[in-house]
C-alpha cells in the first residue's frame, strides 16, 4: 500500500511540476516569490516579535528566563496555563506561516532568477 502511494504521489508531483513550468514563465515565478517573500516578512517579522514580547511578559512574572530563552521559545510552553498559551497561539501561528511563506517565496524567486538564466529569458 506505501508503494502505491509513493508511486501516486511521485507522478502527482511530476504532473504538477510538468504544468507549473508551462505555464508560469520565469519571470512570472520570480515576481510571485518576490511578492510572497515580502507578504511572509510583512507577516511573520511583526507577529513573531510580538509573539515573543507577549511570551516574555508572561513567564517573566513566574520565573527568572534562561539565557537566550528567545533562541527556542517552544520550549517554555509547557510553563504557560491553558488560558496564557491561548493568548500566545495566535501570534505564534501567524509568525510560523509568515516565515514559511517567506521562505517559500524566497525559494520560488531563486528559482525563477535561476531558471531565467538558464534559459536565457
Amino acid at each position: 500500500m506505501l508503494e502505491i502511494i509513493l508511486v501516486c504521489s511521485t507522478l502527482l508531483a511530476v504532473g504538477i511540476v510538468g504544468v507549473v513550468t508551462t505555464v508560469m514563465t520565469p519571470q512570472l515565478m520570480t515576481e510571485l516569490g518576490l511578492l510572497g517573500l515580502a507578504v511572509g516578512l510583512g507577516t511573520g517579522l511583526p507577529t513573531g516579535l510580538w509573539y515573543h514580547v507577549v511570551l516574555y511578559r508572561l513567564l517573566a512574572r513566574k520565573m527568572t528566563l534562561p539565557p537566550k530563552w528567545w533562541m527556542s521559545p517552544v520550549e517554555l510552553h509547557p510553563n504557560l496555563s491553558s488560558e496564557e498559551l491561548v493568548r500566545i497561539k495566535p501570534w505564534f501561528l501567524l509568525g510560523g506561516i509568515g516565515f514559511i511563506l517567506s521562505l517559500a517565496g524566497g525559494m520560488a524567486a531563486m528559482a525563477g532568477l535561476l531558471l531565467a538564466g538558464w534559459l536565457g529569458a
